[in-house]
């Protein structure tokens, strides 16, 4: 077998070889990132680094760096599925390091979600939600869509941003919509939006009391970008659940201003009235009266109407 030095010695000599590595060079240090990194590093890289790692640096132009070029995850154009190169100087040359790219680390950081909290409420019909198909046939409808896709447009990390609370009969729209929202911040903002179902969470979070999971699950819904609270109201009310956690991530979520968006089938009045009275029949005007405070601060009421999209 032929040494792989003499091999290329014996192409060297070659006039089709010679052309094809004279373009293919040249391609290289053309490429806009490739002239960038020499430039960031003009004392660092000599003419002999970047002649030994030639091979590297095709390798880096030769994958995309830009996730809108890949439908999905599974469908990544990448040699390393979900994940993007990086250039990077090791010793005496040039070398390629690759990261998880923004459809990776948002898919890692929703399978982490789902593991830790069992309540994550995201049903098939809302997996691909989509304000495509998000029917306008009312005001409200209406009214709801452009604010949700204003929202998605202008949203930017750090940024005051009011969500939205919407309400309305079952089964008109109010969790597809926030789906839709959760899944267009994915596509173009790159962000990871958490949805909950109130009533399955608030359970969990008693249970959790007993596996000592508790505080790392509700830090996590506390410090979600955006954060969903589907149905709320449709719980059984304790005074526990409604002023240490839902009160808890409420006031964190109003200090760091934090996008969060609420569905339910009661308007403000009507969730204050369920927020002021606990399982034990307990009435607690004031206490309500705080969550709602809240409730108004983080959010802009907009009603949903419509027939029932689910008979």
């Amino acid at each position: 077998m032929e040494n792989i030095n003499d091999t290329l010695r014996r192409l060297s000599n070659n006039s089709n070889f010679q052309r094809t590595y004279s373009e293919m060079k040249q391609e290289i240090l053309n490429h806009p990132d490739i002239r960038e990194f020499i430039r960031q590093h003009p004392s660092e890289i000599t003419t002999s680094m970047i002649e030994k790692s030639l091979m590297k640096l095709y390798e880096y132009i030769s994958q995309t760096r830009d996730c809108q070029k890949c439908p999905s995850l599974d469908k990544c154009v990448n040699m390393m599925e979900g994940y993007e190169p990086e250039l990077v100087l090791q010793r005496n040359g040039i070398d390629v390091k690759y990261r998880p790219c923004q459809k990776k680390r948002i898919h890692d950081e929703r399978k982490k979600h789902e593991k830790l909290i069992q309540s994550l409420y995201v049903p098939k019909d809302i997996l691909h939600a989509s304000f495509a198909d998000f029917s306008l046939e009312s005001d409200g409808r209406l009214n709801a869509y452009d604010f949700a896709e204003r929202f998605v447009r202008e949203y930017d990390p750090g940024k005051k941003m009011k969500g939205l609370y919407l309400y309305g009969s079952f089964g008109v729209g109010k969790s597809y919509l926030l789906g839709a929202i959760a899944n267009h911040l994915a596509e173009n903002k790159q962000v990871s939006s958490l949805i909950v179902y109130v009533p399955e969470f608030f359970r969990e979070m008693k249970q959790s009391l007993g596996d000592n999971t508790l505080n790392e699950k509700l830090e996590m819904v506390k410090k979600a970008p955006v954060l969903m609270l589907d149905d709320i109201g449709a719980e059984a009310m304790t005074s526990w659940t409604r002023d240490e956690i839902l009160g808890s991530i409420l006031q964190f979520r109003m200090q760091e201003n934090l996008p969060t968006f609420f569905s339910s089938n009661f308007d403000y009045e009507g969730l204050e009235y369920h927020l002021t009275y606990s399982q034990r029949g307990e009435e607690e005007k004031m206490k309500a009266a705080r969550i709602m405070e809240r409730v108004k601060y983080l959010s802009t009421p907009i009603l949903v109407d419509g027939p029932n999209m689910r008979i």
